[in-house]
């Protein structure tokens, strides 16, 4: 028993002294929504100014919906409320979207984002999955309502990224087609040329953002959609 004693306290002496492993895969932190305070918090004071829109459609995202000046004249009879915030990504929409979205109670959520998302290393799988959050974050208020992912736009600045850009597109539309009331509205395809390239004449002199020919064609896309709800 004794032998037994001092057997059992030199191994426990041993895991004492022994060095603990730490694990030093730690994942890269995501910026912080937070940092788009200031723009939430002005379309907040927006809205202390304005009537807000019984049954409006919301158009939210990043700056090409922040930038899409003609939305209200493009869906002419569809009370429409643009909040879009240049630079966001799709889990800045899910973040905010108690402020920005459910706030008004829309019949029907319009989102583009993922353009970003890519941009800064996020792979085509998470742009889904961000996307299946943003949907599981709306309706947890507004269970039945409507919501739309506009297709990531092909860009002349950002051609390189179009293998993830058509990856993730296809994600969401698979995943959006085993949904109830989630639509995949594509706008990638129209914006290619004959060589499968971005079209360029659809974009202003940054390469990125989309000039009226552009919006054309989205409010094209959209608009067919919009008529169906």
């Amino acid at each position: 028993m004794r032998v037994l004693l001092s057997l059992c306290l030199v191994l426990l002496a041993g895991c004492s002294t022994a060095p603990v492993a730490h694990s030093q895969s730690v994942a890269p932190q995501a910026a912080d929504s937070a940092q788009f305070e200031p723009e939430i918090a002005a379309f907040e004071q927006a809205d202390s100014l304005v009537r807000r829109r019984a049954g409006s459609v919301v158009f939210v995202g990043s700056s090409s919906i922040r930038m899409w000046d003609s939305l209200g004249d493009d869906f002419t009879g569809v009370p429409v409320i643009n909040r879009g915030f240049g630079g966001s990504r799709v889990r800045d929409a899910t973040y905010f979207a108690g402020r920005i979205v459910t706030a008004y109670q829309p019949r029907a959520v319009v989102l583009y984002a993922g353009d970003n998302d890519l941009a800064e290393g996020r792979t085509p799988k998470q742009v889904r999955d961000d996307f299946a959050a943003f949907v599981a974050k709306v309706r947890e208020s507004q269970p039945q309502v409507r919501i739309a992912f506009v297709s990531i736009k092909p860009s002349p600045a950002r051609e390189a990224l179009m293998p993830q850009a058509r990856e993730a597109n296809a994600l969401v539309r698979e995943w959006a087609g085993r949904q109830q009331g989630v639509d995949y509205l594509d706008v990638f395809l129209p914006m290619l040329d004959g060589q499968g390239r971005p079209r360029a004449e659809l974009f202003v002199d940054d390469r990125l953002h989309m000039n009226s020919s552009g919006y054309m064609i989205w409010a094209g896309v959209v608009r067919p959609w919009l008529a169906g709800l």
